[in-house]
């Protein structure tokens, strides 16, 4: 069998679709977007209707979205920039964000700009909303930031309720939507949140490319300085092949969410059921219930065993490539925040598989017998 990909929560291979599009765009449309004569013109009528396509996705005005690099730059540009902008000095997080909250809040915590709180969580990584309520009640105007799906556990948090608690209170409410966008619908009328982010190549578009969408009824300052691009708010010229190639993944997305979601979600359903009768006490982390849990995500807890680290290698050797964690802490021997967050047993290796529209029943057979092979 040809090498299997199931590491999708980390990239996402490029849609045929959009590359076509980006090819056009490389070979036709090469102006400055910010210049005023006809190819610079052309170059930022492509820019606006992208914007505007990514717009109408989400149920929101054109004016309230801004391309970044990708989510990591969305997400800092979120937090650094409200915290600034509304001289916010307490924000409250959780010990199983991504790392581009986490170190962005726990470094300005150590130049002392905030006082960093972490809301409670269980051992399917749920945020504990009570406790969210606790910790805004004592606090002066605060900065949640949580995420709606893990991206190495798949646990999801209903950011509408989140977003709620936060209006009560007054607080500016940030979520991570990286693992989201593109596989779950959004309408920002109707969701009580001041931010949410996306990076393309999440969602079989290219890489370097994202974008921060900002509430309307609030203003930030910027975080990159230079030029007027993105209407004064982050300056540098535009990523044109990337925003025209992040519209059309989401797009695409769109048009067929409800089969993919489907066909993706009998996947993971099909390997869950396959590991349970073929792997002894393995069991899965975080939440694993269909409205729980991000269907593209499969985090699973295989039983202690010599050699723990080899697995990852040899399923690789095997041609199957899959993430032992977040793919942005791949080669680092510290493990992984996530699992430790939730207490999960050190000494038994977790794999995370995570799959995407491209992926097949027969890969998944694939890989249960190779796990076979090594636990069996």
């Amino acid at each position: 069998m040809e090498k299997i990909y199931f590491d999708n929560a980390a990239t996402t291979a490029l849609d045929p679709e959009v590359l076509n599009v980006i090819t056009d765009v490389m070979r036709n449309y090469y102006g400055n977007p910010s210049s005023i004569h006809s190819h610079g013109r052309q170059a930022r009528t492509l820019i606006e209707k992208a914007r505007k396509t990514v717009a109408t996705l989400l149920n929101t005005a054109p004016a309230n979205i801004f391309f970044t690099s990708g989510g990591t730059e969305a997400d800092n540009m979120a937090i650094k920039c409200s915290i600034q902008s509304f001289g916010i000095t307490h924000a409250i997080t959780s010990k199983i964000e991504h790392h581009a909250v986490l170190h962005t809040l726990e470094d300005l915590e150590k130049q002392g700009v905030i006082e960093l709180s972490f809301v409670n969580i269980d051992e399917k990584g749920n945020v504990d909303l009570i406790h969210l309520n606790e910790l805004l009640k004592t606090n002066s105007r605060s900065l949640v930031s949580l995420m709606q799906a893990n991206n190495e556990i798949g646990t999801l948090t209903d950011i509408q309720k989140v977003g709620e608690i936060c209006q009560t209170y007054n607080a500016i409410f940030h979520t991570d939507t990286v693992q989201t966008v593109g596989h779950f619908k959004h309408d920002l009328s109707a969701l009580k949140a001041h931010f949410i982010v996306c990076a393309a190549h999440k969602l079989h578009g290219p890489k370097g490319v994202g974008f921060l969408y900002v509430n309307p009824n609030i203003k930030i300052n910027p975080m990159v300085f230079g030029g007027a691009q993105e209407r004064n708010m982050r300056g540098g010229t535009e990523n044109i092949y990337g925003i025209v190639g992040l519209a059309k993944a989401l797009e695409l997305a769109y048009a067929d969410m409800d089969a993919h979601k489907q066909h993706i979600q009998s996947l993971k359903n099909y390997m869950m059921q396959e590991l349970k009768a073929h792997v002894p006490n393995c069991y899965f982390n975080g939440e694993t219930d269909d409205e729980k849990s991000l269907y593209t995500v499969l985090n699973i807890s295989f039983p202690e065993m010599d050699m723990a680290d080899m697995l990852l290698f040899n399923l690789d050797i095997s041609g199957i490539s899959a993430s032992g964690g977040s793919a942005c802490s791949s080669g680092s021997n510290i493990g992984s925040h996530v699992l430790a967050g939730i207490n999960s047993n050190p000494k038994r290796p977790s794999i995370r598989f995570s799959f995407s529209k491209f992926n097949t029943i027969l890969e998944v057979d694939f890989v249960i017998q190779k796990l076979k092979e090594a636990f069996v």
